[in-house]
């Protein structure tokens, strides 16, 4: 597992900032004063003050082959 604090992709951005937003509803402080109130602008811009990292674990991705019986075919 390695800590990161900067994003691969918009999409790993977008799910850490849904994650902080949530635990800044029920009930955590907000790392950094914001001029905004909702929790999901609040999680934006402490990630954008580099105040949030996030937690990679290092997995292998097993794709499967198309020799491999459970392969699912699909035909369209």
């Amino acid at each position: 597992m390695t800590i990161e604090t900067s994003f691969d992709s918009n999409y790993r951005k977008v799910l850490v900032a849904a994650r902080r937003a949530r635990q800044l509803q029920a009930g955590s402080h907000a790392l950094i004063p914001s001029a905004s109130s909702k929790a999901c602008r609040v999680a934006q811009d402490e990630i954008d003050a580099g105040k949030i990292s996030y937690v990679k674990q290092d997995v292998e991705v097993h794709k499967p082959s198309l020799d491999e019986p459970t392969a699912p075919i699909i035909v369209g």
